[in-house]
Formats: structure tokens, sequence, C-alpha cells
């Protein structure tokens, strides 16, 4: 009986127009259109008025064109401080005639556009539930316990969204830009939460949304940008109608500097095998394990 295959490509980049290493896995590893998904990072200021997640968007959906490839699902973020460096990872599947045998399993998914209104709000969360489940099935993962990695690409509010929204007699959860991106985040990893059975929808109200730290989900990994109205999501996890030598586990750090659950994670894969990527998503609170520390702006 055949099965899917999963595949992953990490390449570098040189700027946010650089696609060139993706072109050349076209041309010598794999078919353009069994990509499925594109997760980036460009070396943008990662806040509102960062440009070089669109421009690196804009600059994918060129490369698909060409290919005559369409919905493939390109997140961007911004930022590649520290240790970081630009780079694409490139998700793709294909069938192949072989019995599943549990293996990585990658589904995709977009929802309708997020009213301004509705950003920061229960209404988004119930929206990226409705759509990690979506994205949950186009993986073929039947148990929700086996999803290990929910990531969400949200939109975040503008000046000229925020006019509209209050033009039509509505009101958004905040004025302020920047704090849209937190509220579009939390709302975002609420949703996930709700579509994993890690909350009840009913016991997240509007004002617990980036207040309530008690209410979070152990696979999501959320990223707000200008460019899009939409939600994208890419869910990655285990599934026995997958077959293939790739893997995935995951585990929540208590700090910045908690090996010992990176370790944990790593042991519970095979251990014959080699790391094709690690996504992480950190945020620091100033104290590691009580001590101050300092981010660099």
């Amino acid at each position: 009986m055949p099965s899917l295959r999963a595949h992953v490509f990490r390449v570098p980049a040189d700027g946010p127009d650089d696609v060139s290493r993706v072109e050349a896995l076209f041309a010598d590893r794999i078919d353009a259109g069994n990509v499925v998904a594109v997760l980036g990072k460009t070396e943008g200021n990662g806040c509102v008025n960062d440009f070089t997640r669109g421009y690196a968007t804009q600059s994918f959906e060129r490369l698909f064109g060409e290919h005559n490839v369409e919905g493939v699902s390109i997140i961007m973020s911004g930022g590649t401080e520290g240790a970081l460096s630009p780079h694409w990872t490139v998700f793709a599947r294909e069938q192949v005639n072989e019995p599943g045998e549990g293996a990585l399993a990658i589904g995709v998914a977009r929802t309708p556009a997020l009213p301004p209104e509705h950003l920061g709000r229960r209404e988004q969360v119930r929206m990226v539930a409705a759509a990690v489940t979506a994205a949950i099935r186009d993986a073929g993962i039947e148990d929700v316990a086996d999803v290990h990695f929910v990531q969400i690409k949200c939109p975040l509010l503008t000046s000229q969204r925020i006019t509209d929204a209050e033009a039509a007699g509505k009101t958004t959860a905040t004025r302020d830009t920047l704090k849209s991106m937190a509220l579009s985040r939390g709302a975002s990893a609420l949703g996930v939460a709700v579509a994993l059975g890690e909350l009840e929808i009913d016991a997240i109200l509007d004002s617990d949304i980036c207040s309530r730290f008690d209410l979070y989900s152990r696979c999501a990994s959320a990223s707000a940008g200008v460019e899009l109205l939409d939600h994208e999501i890419i869910v990655l996890g285990m599934s026995a109608k997958w077959s293939g030598p790739l893997a995935i586990d995951h585990a929540v750090m208590q700090d910045a500097i908690d090996t010992r659950s990176v370790r944990a994670a790593w042991d519970r894969l095979p251990a014959d095998g080699k790391l094709a990527a690690v996504l992480a998503k950190a945020e620091p609170d100033h104290r590691v394990r009580s001590a101050e520390d300092a981010i660099p702006c």
C-alpha cells in the first residue's frame, strides 16, 4: 500500500531575495510541485516595519510561479541575532509505493482573512483552532498526541487596518501596532492549544490573551507579520500513514539554558539519526535561574 514520505532541506541564504539554493534543489533533488512549505529566517528587525519577510515571501512566490506551483505555505520570521544566520527550511512530501511505518508527517492549512477587530480576541483563537485541525487532517495524523510542532504565521494591526475597523464602527484589541504582534501571536498559540485539546475554548476570555501565562500550548510557534491578512499553518508530527527515515519530537524548555529538556527530546528519536533541522522559539523573561540577564537590542 502506498504511503507519503517527507523531505526536509535546510539551505543558507545571502539575503531575502536569495532563493538560488532552493532553485538548485529543484534542479537536482526535489520536484518543485512536491514542496508544501518553506520556513525562513531573514535578517530584518522582526518588528512591524520589517519588510524583509514580505520581500522573501515575494521572492519565493516568484520562484514557485516560474515552476507553475501554487499553494505553498511560505512563512518568514525576521531576526537573525546571535548565532543565527539567514536560511530557508524547505518541506516537501511525495507518494511512494511503500507501506506506512510511522514517520514525519507534514500538513498545511490557511484561514480566511482575519477582520482587524477580531485580532487578539477569542474569534482569532477559534479561527486558528479550526485551521490547525484542518492541517492535522491534511497531514494524516489521527491522534493529536502525535502532533509535535505547529507553526503559525499570523497578521498584525497597522494604522490603516485600525482606521478601517474604526470607520466601520468596530474597535480593535489595541491601537498599538507593536502590541498587536504579541496579541496576535498569543491568540494564535491558544488556538493551537484548543485544537490539540490542551485547553477548552470556553476557558479562554479576551482578557486572558497575553496576560494569563498558565494558558499555553506545548507545541505552538507563532510569528506575526505585516505581509498577510490570514494565517498560514504548518503542522509537523508522526503518522503511521507516512514512511521514510525522518522523525520528530519536541520538548518545552524551562529556561533559555535548559539543555536537559532538549536532550530528553533527542533521546526519544532514533539513536543513529542525524539532525535535519531544529525549530526553537524563545522569549526573554529578564531572569535566568534567579539571575538577571541583559538582552541586546
